[in-house]
């Protein structure tokens, strides 16, 4: 009898590293154009993103940005500027490595598309628990922003 509360402790302990070991998150094998994956170090709260401010004198259309690979698939961007604004952020390309990435960035992009609209830029919060996908959002933006700065 004394041996039992050893034997459940091992099981816990057994059954708490299988749990684990099945939610680790998957990353895509191969990262296009030398991007180095996103740090373990990166802060899930609402930290900013970084990235220069949108400048005035924007041209009028609307203007795609890469594919950006981030730590749980690629994803890509379209900006529509109207009279030197921004009024709207499409996301074209969206592939994730699994279902659970799916939902988080179906439920994250409406925030991200209003945090661009809102500031005019791609210096935008990112949206707690989706760091990753925050970061590839903006730099797509980025790019589409420097697109429409050239006309």
């Amino acid at each position: 009898m004394r041996s039992a509360p050893w034997l459940v402790l091992g099981g816990t302990v057994a059954g708490f590293l299988g749990v684990l070991g099945l939610h680790r998150p998957a990353t895509p094998s191969v990262l296009a154009h030398g991007q180095a994956q996103p740090s373990a170090k990166a802060s899930p709260g609402a930290a900013r993103v970084a990235g220069p401010r949108a400048a005035p004198g924007l041209a009028s259309g609307a203007f795609t940005g890469p594919v950006v690979p981030y730590g749980y698939g690629e994803l890509s961007t379209r900006v529509t500027v109207s009279g030197g604004r921004i009024t709207g952020v499409r996301v074209p390309v969206l592939k994730t490595a699994e279902q659970y990435s799916q939902q988080l960035a179906v439920q994250v992009i409406p925030m991200l598309r209003n945090e661009v609209v809102s500031a005019q830029s791609a210096r935008i919060q990112a949206v707690s628990g989706a760091t990753y996908t925050s970061e590839a959002y903006a730099q797509s933006v980025q790019a589409a922003l420097d697109k429409a700065h050239r006309g």
